[in-house]
């Protein structure tokens, strides 16, 4: 018999997998990537900048080396491409607050056997309470994963060069697919529908970023909202995945109708294979959803191209990014 033989060192990872989540959490709590980019680069030197104890840090620094995060050569240390990219604070894409949010979920896991069990949330579902004072942190922690995305959409469609348009977006938490499209075409205009406490937060910070005069809010459950008419683009950005089958050929249907002749439906979401062989990350998401919804889940590609096509689209296609996420477009 040859190959290497079983060990358990993936599972004993895998088993302690929160170790991962503290590690990560706590140093971007303690701003660790952000400190090594700046040039420290050993134990003692990230204690005195980050006013931690030495222990700590050396503690943190193997941990992230263990995680491919942190890379160590003679004694010094840096970040890896990737923590250079996406965990350096004060850049658009810093994951650093997320990081952070992560920490505070780990303890919710302990309810997934009966949660699998019951096939639903055992308490009222997070994504449907309008006032639950987690959209504060949640809202500003997940935006940064969408903005080279929305760079990417905007790409996709011309939307710098297409002149005075009109965009609708459902669903838009913090405003960040406004707030990139607004930068990039000074003649859009763009219209937000979500919880009046959801929109409070966009609507302040897009007027950080300069934009309030081309951004409206609309305040409402988008289930029974009506949306309008007359968009060139709409956008309905990690909603599906929080919705059932009925509920997302609903939106979209209505998406449809609020559309231009020739407008585009934008969708970003974790999106599965349809064997549902991968990708790993949006197999992984769905067990997010079964916590935290009624509905929810991480749908297949032929999900969405069905959805859609039942929705009056009729044309569909899908586009990876360099993320977990897929955009697909539908006209």
């Amino acid at each position: 018999m040859t190959g290497t033989p079983p060990t358990s060192e993936r599972i004993m990872m895998l088993a302690n997998g929160y170790w991962a989540t503290g590690i990560l959490g706590t140093a971007a709590s303690h701003a660790v990537f952000t400190h090594l980019d700046a040039g420290t680069d050993t134990a003692d030197g990230l204690a005195a900048r980050a006013g931690i104890s030495e222990r700590g840090a050396q503690t943190l620094l193997d941990g992230l080396v263990s995680l491919g995060l942190v890379e160590v050569r003679d004694g010094r240390y840096r970040n890896s491409p990737d923590a250079a990219a996406y965990l350096v604070e004060g850049r658009p894409e810093c994951l650093g607050d997320f990081a952070k949010l992560k920490m505070a979920h780990m303890g919710a896991l302990a309810d997934l056997p009966e949660v699998v069990r019951a096939g639903r949330p055992l308490t009222d579902a997070v994504v449907e309470v309008a006032d639950n004072p987690h959209w504060e942190r949640l809202v500003t922690a997940i935006a940064a994963q969408s903005v080279p995305v929305a760079a990417i959409a905007a790409d996709v469609l011309g939307l710098a060069d297409a002149g005075e348009i009109s965009i609708l977006d459902v669903g838009g938490g913090s405003g960040v697919y406004s707030a990139t499209w607004l930068r990039l075409n000074p003649a859009a205009r763009a219209t937000q529908l979500d919880w009046r406490p959801i929109n409070a937060i966009a609507a302040r910070l897009l007027a950080e970023q300069g934009l309030a005069d081309r951004f409206t809010c609309l305040d409402g459950d988008f289930h029974t909202t009506d949306f309008g008419s007359g968009y060139d683009v709409a956008v309905y950005s990690h909603i599906a995945h929080q919705e059932g089958q009925e509920d997302n050929v609903d939106i979209f249907g209505r998406l449809r109708d609020a559309l231009r002749p020739g407008g585009t439906l934008v969708l970003n979401d974790y999106v599965v294979d349809d064997d549902r062989s991968g990708p790993p990350f949006p197999l992984i998401f769905g067990s997010e959803m079964l916590l935290k919804s009624k509905h929810g889940g991480t749908w297949r590609r032929a999900d969405y191209r069905g959805w859609l096509t039942k929705a009056g689209f009729t044309d569909v296609t899908f586009q990876p990014t360099a993320s977990p996420a897929t955009l697909v477009f539908a006209r």
